[in-house]
């Protein structure tokens, strides 16, 4: 991984569709604003660790896509109840 925006290779992903690495590109037409969707803990009943993987999870790779690259993230995650 590189950092973005300073003529590197930029951030590479794998597609588990094509099974290979692909570079990174954002819809962003200025290729800054990386908007993303993902789904959330189901809440029905008690709390547990799962719930909380889904928020740390994100929290990581959020900081590594602003930090590291320099993208600027829109996130939205559902959460389902009863």
């Amino acid at each position: 991984m590189t950092h973005h925006g300073q003529g590197r290779l930029g951030l590479k992903v794998y597609n588990s569709l094509t099974r290979s690495l692909e570079h990174f590109s954002p819809n962003d037409p200025n290729g800054h604003r990386v908007t993303w969707y993902s789904c959330g803990p189901t809440v029905y009943d008690a709390s547990h660790m799962g719930h909380a993987r889904s928020y740390i999870s994100f929290d990581i790779l959020r900081r590594v896509f602003t930090q590291y690259f320099g993208y600027d993230v829109f996130y939205v995650m559902n959460v389902t109840g009863e």
